[in-house]
């Protein structure tokens, strides 16, 4: 063990001492005075704590993504290259295009959000293609100036100079992420590259906590002050990250981030590709992980019903041995999932050919950056005269964990779909839950929205 580690910040190398490895990257940033980034709601809600990650685009160059470094453990970093606000300035103050153009639309007026929507802007500046401007900021709120002139400084954006030291350091690859054993304040973070190491710590340590991603675990930290005791990282790990296609079948690494799983696969699993846009936050989806997602077990998980609408399967480990689990035997209750203490979810599986037709359906209060009040993932496979030979009706919010409607699924199996076949469903669907109530919606109103989902996807696949 070590207790010391090193990164690259604002193109300059640093070293971290000593530090709790409980610390986010916010809190260091700040204690080190680069408050630049802000801190406001802590949990990857608002976009003030946004930073930039030099990250890899292949094998010969790098891409720029945004990430809420309140969601960010500070060893998370070790090894790799991080942009705040601070550092984006010519070193003679000449501005960034993305500041010159938010100081030229008026795009701030109090200015505690403004540095967080300048480094979103900042990875968008430099993607390729960029997302539109609306999606670009869709992590980043603002209480006072207004969006219209934060849209048009975005939509206002030049292209990227010949000469700029941004692109030109983008045409390298990204840092290869070393092995990490760093302790500090009696906690020790481990952050392996190969995951025989991993299996084997897991194996030594059942008790540690596994981090992949951290957009979810790391709330906890920051709402509660809970302090982990020891940390396995999985970020390192190059083989939990792979994403390809074998025979028939697509192979998601646990560690593919939806950013990547929605640039790499697209739309070449509609499913996938219509939750993508739905998931959080592009300041989320750049660090936020398939197996994270999963594992978290979440009742509300926007992932768990695309995936049980697909027959997913599920490859994990331990130390010992590999098995397989269905994704229909995943969740085994209210959070909980068949995971056992020494294992660790490997990758996950879903056939590349595609039903006849699909349809993700989220409903929120916010049409992005929020949790499902009721998700459903509806799928059906249909023959040449239109009789449907298998249906998956998968809804997250409706009961303790992510379920198929399987009543519902065999009422239509035999059938075609018409209006008669989805009364029977609607009234099997809505039996086979018991949904509470709380603070996002009303058991009746999560009800009502399973048969609303339910002729929804008539409406638009039936034919």
């Amino acid at each position: 063990m070590t207790t010391t580690f090193s990164f690259t910040l604002n193109g300059a190398r640093v070293d971290v001492t000593g530090v709790d490895p409980n610390t986010t990257l916010l809190a260091w940033l700040r204690l080190r005075g680069l408050t630049g980034t802000k801190e406001s709601c802590a949990e990857g809600e608002c976009g003030a704590c946004a930073v930039a990650f030099v990250v890899a685009a292949g094998t010969e160059k790098s891409r720029l993504v945004a990430v809420n470094s309140c969601l960010v453990l500070l060893p998370e970093v070790a090894g790799g290259e991080v942009w705040t606000v601070e550092g984006l300035a010519a070193r003679d103050g000449t501005l960034h295009p993305v500041q010159r153009t938010m100081v030229e639309q008026q795009a701030s007026q109090c200015g505690y959000c403004t540095p967080g929507f300048v480094m979103s802007l900042f990875a968008n500046f430099h993607a390729q293609p960029r997302l539109p401007a609306r999606d670009a900021i869709a992590g980043n709120l603002c209480r006072c100036t207004g969006y219209r002139p934060i849209l048009a400084a975005a939509a206002a954006l030049p292209a990227v100079a010949n000469d700029d030291v941004h692109a030109d350091r983008l045409r390298r690859p990204a840092p290869p992420l070393d092995a990490v054993e760093y302790e500090a304040d009696g906690v020790p973070f481990f952050r392996p590259t190969r995951l025989d190491d991993a299996l084997a710590h897991r194996a030594a340590h059942p008790d540690a906590t596994v981090l992949a991603g951290g957009t979810d675990l790391v709330v906890e930290t920051n709402q509660d002050g809970r302090r982990r005791s020891r940390v396995l990282s999985l970020g390192g790990i190059a083989e939990l990250q792979r994403i390809e296609e074998r025979d028939g079948t697509w192979s998601i690494g646990a560690m593919a981030t939806w950013d990547r799983i929605a640039r790499e696969i697209g739309d070449r699993v509609p499913l996938l590709a219509q939750l993508g846009p739905l998931f959080a936050s592009p300041l989320i989806r750049a660090r936020g992980t398939l197996g994270g997602n999963l594992v978290t077990a979440s009742p509300v998980g926007d992932g768990a019903p695309v995936l049980l609408a697909l027959d997913a399967e599920l490859d994990v480990a331990s130390a010992r041995a590999r098995r397989v689990v269905s994704i229909a035997e995943w969740f085994t209750g209210y959070r909980k999932c068949a995971l056992r203490p020494d294992e660790l979810l490997v990758t996950i599986r879903v056939p590349a050919a595609p039903p006849t037709a699909s349809r993700f359906f989220k409903v929120s209060k916010r049409e992005l950056d929020d949790i499902s009040s009721v998700a459903g993932a509806l799928a059906v496979w249909r023959d040449g005269s239109g009789v449907v030979t298998k249906a998956r009706f998968a809804f997250g919010g409706v009961a303790d964990r992510p379920r198929r409607a399987i009543a519902a699924e065999n009422a239509l199996v035999g059938g075609t779909m018409d209006a008669t076949s989805l009364a029977a469903v609607q009234q099997a669907a809505s039996a086979e839950f018991t949904p509470m109530s709380d603070v996002r919606a009303s058991a009746a109103y999560r009800t009502a929205m399973i048969g609303s989902l339910l002729a929804k996807f008539w409406h638009e696949v039936a034919r």
